[in-house]
């Protein structure tokens, strides 16, 4: 098995979970002259985290990669054991050892499955199958290199009895003579022209050590000692064996030549397939991120909820085909311990996690940077009031304040809806149908997500259905005017608020709309340069206000009025700490579809029925979502606003 290797760049830790994230970066062309192309990846999902390369000591599970030109993104889990024992003590020592940065690397190991070699004699391993992602330790030295840790590895690999790439011994001249092994160590088949490449070395490095010693002896004007005869004559005996095999590869070589197939005049993929004698070359196109998914809710929507044809329909599409694989495991019987059945749930998850991927940067959520991640009930401390300190006097008491706690825990509250599509739509399944479906799934959930997590309007749900708005219960500091005056004095009223309540502005972001975001682009000064630099209008992003990063969203509900700002219309900009917002998100969705129910046609259905509308009979059909998502604030003050914003007019 061949290995890559990179210095691990630990981008996140998660101290309960034990989840790291990382970039295997994979080298370039190092002393042994090899490339490894990232994006010739060929892996399946999980993968196994391993511990120093040893398959016997597994410590995880690599649950995210992702190749790209530069390198190989990816999410790997160290397993948390609670019983004593050998694996607890062996997942611990990894889990310690990366987080305290004892373990600083990580190796790819895989199998080639196409490579090329080049100019500068290395390989380039074009094409390759990935096995395993492993744990491995970087020399505390901070000239240490990949080549450094390359080295080291094939020299351990020689010491325990593995083929190492080449031995180096010394020579009765005093130099060091690197005898390359007559058989290749690489875990690969050479072809004739590599074998006779490589013999030719070898006999070229054994013909300069003979010329060596009998220069050294001529040098000193003897002869050649015992020893030195018999390393000579070893020599000689070595070179007219590789001279032997030479000419035999060198007539393997031309009978090659004789039987091979004329390929003059092939110019396609299936001619050239046929002369190889292989199956038709088919190449896989890159299709757009949620695809699968999407896929997935076309195929329950056209068979109308039946599982069973819709994993019939899912054939057709053959570059997706874990949707088919989805459909079935639904109706087959299994366990989970059945490897063949569990499969499918992964595929799931991961068909899913990228439509969820493709979800979040449309959401307000999505593009808030460092949001403090949470799993779902589990009862999280928050401190609700703090020490206090006071100027004592000589022989004086001093004063004893005490701290106070409580306990927040986020449950499972879920976020539904429905779309409902016509048959037409559903049945064709070209891409721009595909993406008009897509759009629409998304579409059901981020409008929902994004305002009631902006909408001081909106409290908590009876029971814990749904969780209050980030802005819920903030006096909110109301525009003055709107004048850059009047924005400089508003938001120097709301950073007093913010500081009062012992917030640090550091990691704050701003979340405001689009057509606010111009109106405040938009203010001149009198030399008609703008008010406040920094402020842009490029897709989701606003660029920063006040030297903090603005989100855009026109899913921020405004706040009707009169007009004037004084009497409470216009906008709200928000201003909010993300880590002292806590965040639980399973990271999936779950579809469901139907034709033959009857849907109360209101954003708000009161379950009255006063408005069913049949889909069977209006050739529709309804596609329900649904998402295990919540939010809370972890304490009062992290979350300000401006209301009734109105700036530039």
């Amino acid at each position: 098995m061949n290995r890559a290797y990179s210095v691990l760049n630990i981008r996140a830790v998660n101290e309960d979970e034990r989840v790291i994230e990382g970039i295997a970066s994979t080298p370039t062309a190092d002393r042994m002259g090899d490339v490894v192309e990232p994006l010739g990846a060929k892996f399946a999902l999980p993968m196994p985290l391993l511990w120093q390369h040893n398959a016997n000591q597994p410590v995880g599970h690599v649950e995210f990669a992702e190749p790209t030109e530069k390198g190989i993104p990816f999410k790997a889990r160290v397993v948390k054991v609670d019983e004593p024992g050998t694996l607890k003590d062996r997942t611990d020592e990894a889990w310690q050892s990366v987080k305290l940065g004892l373990v600083r690397a990580v190796s790819i190991g895989f199998r080639s499955l196409s490579y090329e070699i080049m100019k500068a004699g290395g390989l380039r391993f074009k094409e390759w199958e990935w096995l395993e992602l492993s744990l491995v330790t970087v020399p505390a030295n901070a000239d240490a290199t990949i080549t450094t840790i390359k080295s080291i590895d094939a020299q351990q690999r020689a010491a325990s009895g593995h083929s190492a790439v080449g031995v180096v011994r010394p020579s009765k001249t005093g130099a060091a003579v690197k005898s390359i092994p007559i058989t290749p160590a690489r875990n690969y088949t050479m072809n004739i022209q590599e074998q006779i490449k490589a013999f030719e070395a070898t006999r070229a490095q054994k013909s300069t050590a003979m010329t060596a010693l009998m220069q050294k002896a001529a040098d000193e004007s003897v002869t050649l000692d015992a020893d030195q005869s018999a390393e000579y004559d070893g020599l000689v005996a070595e070179v007219k064996s590789i001279d032997d095999h030479l000419v035999r590869l060198r007539e393997l070589e031309k009978n090659h030549v004789a039987t091979a197939t004329d390929v003059t005049g092939i110019k396609t993929v299936e001619s050239a397939s046929i002369a190889r004698g292989a199956v038709s070359a088919s190449v896989k196109k890159e299709l757009p991120k949620g695809t699968a998914f999407t896929r997935y809710a076309i195929a329950l929507a056209r068979s109308k909820g039946n599982v069973m044809q819709a994993a019939e329909i899912a054939k057709d599409w053959g570059d997706t085909p874990e949707v088919e694989t989805v459909l079935r495991s639904a109706v087959s019987a299994g366990s989970t311990t059945d490897a063949a059945w569990a499969k499918p749930l992964v595929e799931y998850q991961n068909m899913s996690s990228e439509f969820v991927d493709l979800l979040r940067p449309q959401t307000i959520i999505g593009r808030i940077p460092g949001l403090r991640n949470v799993p779902f009930n589990i009862n999280i401390p928050r401190q609700t009031a703090g020490s206090s300190a006071q100027w004592v006097g000589e022989g004086k008491p001093k004063p004893v304040s005490s701290l106070a706690f409580d306990n927040i825990k986020l449950g499972h509250a879920k976020l539904a809806g429905i779309v409902v599509l016509t048959d037409e739509l559903v049945k064709f399944s070209n891409p721009s149908a595909e993406a008009l479906v897509r759009q629409d799934l998304i579409n059901t959930i981020v409008q929902t997500m994004d305002k009631d997590f902006v909408d001081p309007a909106k409290a908590a749900g009876a029971g814990g259905v749904s969780p209050a708005s980030i802005t819920n219960g903030v006096t909110p500091v109301i525009a003055s005017g709107k004048t850059a005056d009047d924005v400089r004095a508003d938001v120097k009223a709301l950073f007093s608020k913010f500081l009062s309540a012992n917030m640090s502005l550091s990691g704050a972001v701003w979340i405001m709309t689009e057509t606010q975001a111009l109106g405040l682009a938009l203010l001149l000064n009198p030399l008609g340069q703008p008010e406040f630099n920094g402020l842009s209008i490029n897709g989701n992003s606003g660029g920063t206000f006040f030297g903090l990063p603005v989100v855009l969203s026109e899913n921020i509900p405004a706040n009707a009025g009169s007009g004037d700002p004084v009497e409470g219309a216009g906008s709200r900009i928000i201003l909010a700490k993300a880590t002292e917002i806590l965040l639980a998100d399973d990271g999936q969705v779950m579809l469901d579809a139907s034709r033959e129910a009857s849907l109360e046609m209101d954003s708000a259905p009161t379950g009255s029925g006063s408005s069913l509308i049949s889909l069977w009979q209006h050739n529709m059909v309804g596609i329900r979502a649904e998402r295990f998502i919540n939010w809370a604030k972890r304490r009062d003050g992290v979350v300000q606003f401006i209301d009734s914003a109105n700036y530039g007019g």
